[in-house]
């Protein structure tokens, strides 16, 4: 064996090594201080092809496609068994799960992505600005990094940016890059139509302030003031009929569907409240800069 053919095993193998070491590193998720995080809540036909089928808090969303079917998160760790059995409740199979998609890379949105992408072999796109993180399982996040990983670390097979298409069967969903509660945080924008009308939905991550350091304080993420910027600037922008969230509580879900309520998307039709609550948050923002 020559020299150089020798060498290249060598570095192969130690690759290989470091990966495994990485990916096999014990996961540290933090304890949710919630409780509405992980209890349990019946799934729903929100409108057309799409479906709530996440915790009473931890938004988890459903389309339904002839071709297979987009999860949109997955909550924390242990929501496997309940997002898998609100699935199946409404009638569908879990193995149909073809996308996986997240809004942000936090662990209480990816925390069973591992888990259910290796029971489903379903393809993982994410936002490239969250690609790092999801890849080492939290640990290098601007705000709760450095604690090892929150999350069974995942590598994406598809990286998405602004305004490109996620396509599956006859469903097109546009990927808006919304940064700065994390570097890749986003939102999705699609149709979905029913026996009666077509309905625009935003599925929106809200740009909420999780950091209490001061913006120049924080050298992983130099840029972002600027993106927190760019992104209340882009959301006031967005037209949409139904709008909904990463949490439930964000949009009210509680307020405008109880369990067992007939299907009625015109619950969801609430651009006041989107409006009230970007500028709500954009003030929190403006404050923050005043003393950046």
């Amino acid at each position: 064996m020559c020299k150089d053919a020798f060498l290249s095993i060598v570095f192969i193998t130690i690759l290989a090594i470091v990966c495994f070491s990485s990916e096999a590193q014990k996961v540290n998720e933090p304890k949710a201080t919630n409780s509405d995080w992980s209890k349990p809540y019946q799934p729903f036909r929100i409108a057309g092809n799409l479906y709530y089928v996440g915790t009473y808090d931890l938004a988890c969303y459903l389309i339904t496609t002839a071709q297979g079917n987009i999860l949109i998160n997955t909550g924390l760790a242990a929501s496997v068994s309940q997002i898998k059995n609100n699935i199946e409740s409404l009638g569908f199979k879990f193995s149909d799960i073809k996308i996986l998609l997240t809004t942000q890379v936090h662990y209480d949105h990816v925390g069973a992505v591992a888990a259910i992408k290796k029971m489903t072999d379903a393809r993982l796109m994410v936002d490239e600005g969250d690609a790092a993180v999801l890849a080492d399982g939290g640990s290098s996040d601007y705000a709760m990094g450095g604690k090892g990983s929150l999350f069974d670390p995942v590598r994406a097979d598809r990286l998405l940016h602004d305004q490109d298409t996620i396509q599956l069967g006859d469903m097109q969903i546009i990927m808006l890059h919304h940064p700065g509660h994390t570097k890749g945080s986003c939102s999705f924008l699609f149709d979905v139509n029913d026996e009666l009308k077509t309905y625009k939905v935003l599925i929106a991550n809200m740009p909420t302030i999780i950091t209490n350091r001061k913006f120049s304080d924080i050298p992983a993420y130099p840029d972002i003031a600027k993106d927190y910027a760019y992104t209340f600037n882009a959301m006031k922008k967005l037209s949409f009929d139904i709008w909904l969230s990463s949490h439930a509580s964000q949009f009210g879900l509680h307020a405008k569907h109880k369990p067992g309520d007939a299907y009625n998307p015109a619950a969801f039709v609430d651009k006041e409240g989107y409006d009230r609550s970007v500028s709500d948050l954009e003030e929190q923002f403006l404050k923050k800069m005043k003393n950046p």
